[in-house]
């Protein structure tokens, strides 16, 4: 059984343990807890941009931030963002994904959110199917830009 919470500044080193640990991770996450720190404070700084754990037997396992969005598109339809969403490699496949998401939508609909968005990097072709099992569709293109 996982139980899902709001993260705090004492997870932080957990949670990017766990994004750390996947393909795409290992090469653009660091040691330094420095910036997940201050990152951290400042989405607590924000307001509805949250990071949320997922603790089974004393240990952070899963991992996901939910950001709720106002906007005019869609008849002004409040929207949640999800991104970094983790879960330990040891779980994958046996439920804890599904759980994972299901904790984030209904915290979405608490918030007033009437759709849930992602992106997912196009290399991660199990996430892809994973989420469209779910019910998600991939109906959009996204670009992102460094600046």
């Amino acid at each position: 059984m996982i139980d899902f919470r709001p993260a705090t500044r004492d997870d932080v080193a957990a949670v990017v343990a766990l994004l750390s640990d996947d393909m795409l991770g290992r090469g653009r996450e660091s040691r330094d807890p420095a910036p997940y720190l201050a990152a951290f404070d400042a989405m607590q700084a924000e307001g509805g941009n949250m990071l949320y754990v997922g603790e089974a037997e004393g240990r952070i396992v899963a991992t996901y931030q939910l950001t709720l969005i106002s906007g005019l598109s869609l008849t002004a339809a409040r929207r949640a963002q999800i991104e970094a969403v983790r879960v330990d490699a040891a779980l994958r496949g046996q439920g804890a994904g599904a759980a994972l998401m299901a904790d984030a939508e209904a915290r979405a609909r608490a918030g007033g959110a009437r759709l849930m968005q992602l992106t997912s990097n196009a290399a991660r072709a199990d996430a892809h199917r994973f989420y469209e099992r779910l019910g998600y569709e991939p109906s959009h293109i996204g670009f992102k830009k460094p600046l």
